[in-house]
């Protein structure tokens, strides 16, 4: 490399987003994401030992995909490759695989390829991997933000395990900034900053997740804050509003506003107030509320609020769970919107959670009883002679496939659970 792309390399990297100056070096560093990272996961194992097989990491945008390969890259011994499937092809795969072989040759190790965005790569350009996948040549890390069971061939998930990361917590973006804020060779700890706590949770909670909106719009917020007489910048509320182009939505996630918003949402469906329902569904959205938190209670839902009244609503808002988890935000929001009105719109029942609920209540006051002898398992041997299934009238012998017999034990023969409206 001449003096040129040192110099060059040096500008880019002083003059890079926070959020990529900021991105850690090392394992200890990252910060979320414990289901697979902490000490003692497989993944973190792997990595510490370097004994990386090949692995796809799914997760929405800024929750430490490509920070976790660079971690690898500095960890690994072999030789590390990047790839971007948007921006390169066939024919760059070809010769980086034909590399990788040369030099497993020369010098025994292995090469480990990092494709980003790799749902992007079409069918060929996926089975264009696997030999070299299969084989051992490379050892692949795939990043992408799509469920990789729709977007990546099964071949090439069979030899891969899949990690999936989460949208990072409001604590842990909190701790991201403050290390920002804190950190003077690569982050703003050589700017005197002040920020109030509203300004770093408001940042934290319209990142929805994503670490790298608030980092940069912390930032924006410090760079465009001019120092007061003392040489602070102060960083308030507004100022963070600004930086990240949102409002301030009153909005508790844990406490009374997540409550009584979603209480309100859920009464919304039920009272069949398609607008009321969308006026909430929006709050908690635009608020930061988890998505699959939504989707949770509007399956649950459709079957105690509209149940047999129209069983087509479980399979809908069944359908928008799964869609919502394929698709992510924000377009997730309209399907969310859609199962969520098809529940406010739809003729209401709630028969199925008052039997069952009924149902639950006996048992648990210990209203059993034994299973009448004529329903009893009649096929093993010996049960004919404890008279197990003597007298059970079969349905379909009988006109209309239907025969009146008991089916409930004694001492609740005469129960009605499920009482039709």
């Amino acid at each position: 490399m001449n003096l040129f792309e040192n110099a060059q390399k040096d500008f880019l990297k002083k003059n890079a987003p926070l959020a990529d100056r900021m991105r850690p070096e090392k394992i200890e560093e990252i910060i979320g994401q414990e289901d697979i990272l902490a000490p003692g996961k497989l993944l973190r194992r792997a990595i510490e030992a370097d004994r990386l097989t090949s692995v796809i990491f799914y997760g929405p945008p800024g929750t430490g995909k490509t920070t976790i390969a660079n971690v690898i890259a500095k960890r690994t011994s072999g030789n590390f490759a990047k790839l971007n499937a948007v921006t390169q092809g066939v024919q760059d795969l070809r010769k980086l695989i034909q590399e990788a072989e040369d030099f497993l040759n020369l010098y025994q190790k292995k090469t480990i390829v990092f494709i980003d965005e790799i749902h992007r790569f079409n069918k060929a350009q996926q089975d264009a991997l696997l030999p070299a996948v299969e084989k051992g040549i490379i050892i692949l890390i795939g990043a992408t933000t799509e469920n990789p069971y729709f977007s990546i061939n099964s071949a090439l998930l069979s030899r891969s395990l899949i990690f999936r990361l989460n949208p990072l917590q409001k604590e842990d973006i909190i701790k991201l900034l403050r290390r920002s804020l804190e950190d003077k060779e690569k982050g703003l700890g050589s700017y005197k900053v002040k920020i109030t706590e509203e300004a770093l949770s408001h940042l934290a909670d319209s990142a929805q997740g994503d670490a790298r909106i608030a980092l940069n719009g912390l930032e924006l917020a410090v760079l465009s804050t001019p120092p007061d007489n003392q040489g602070f910048r102060q960083i308030n509320l507004k100022t963070a509003e600004e930086s990240i182009q949102k409002p301030a939505i009153l909005y508790d996630k844990t406490g009374d506003q997540h409550y009584d918003v979603i209480s309100a949402f859920i009464k919304s469906m039920r009272g069949s107030d398609p607008d009321a329902t969308l006026h909430y569904l929006a709050r908690m959205l635009e608020a930061g509320e988890d998505p699959r938190f939504i989707a949770r209670r509007i399956v649950i839902h459709a079957a105690e609020d509209v149940g047999l009244a129209d069983p087509q609503a479980l399979v809908v808002a069944q359908a928008a769970a799964q869609a919502l988890e394929f698709v992510g935000l924000p377009e997730g929001r309209i399907i969310l919107a859609e199962a969520a009105l098809y529940i406010a719109l739809a003729p209401k029942c709630n028969a199925v959670v008052k039997g069952i609920d009924a149902a639950i209540k006996d048992i648990r006051h210990g209203n059993i009883g034994p299973v009448p002898l004529h329903l009893r398992d009649s096929h093993y041997p010996g049960a004919q002679k404890l008279g197990h299934g003597q007298g059970y009238l079969y349905p379909h012998d009988f006109p209309g496939h239907y025969v009146k017999q008991q089916y409930l034990p004694d001492i609740l023969k005469d129960k009605k659970y499920f009482i039709r409206d």
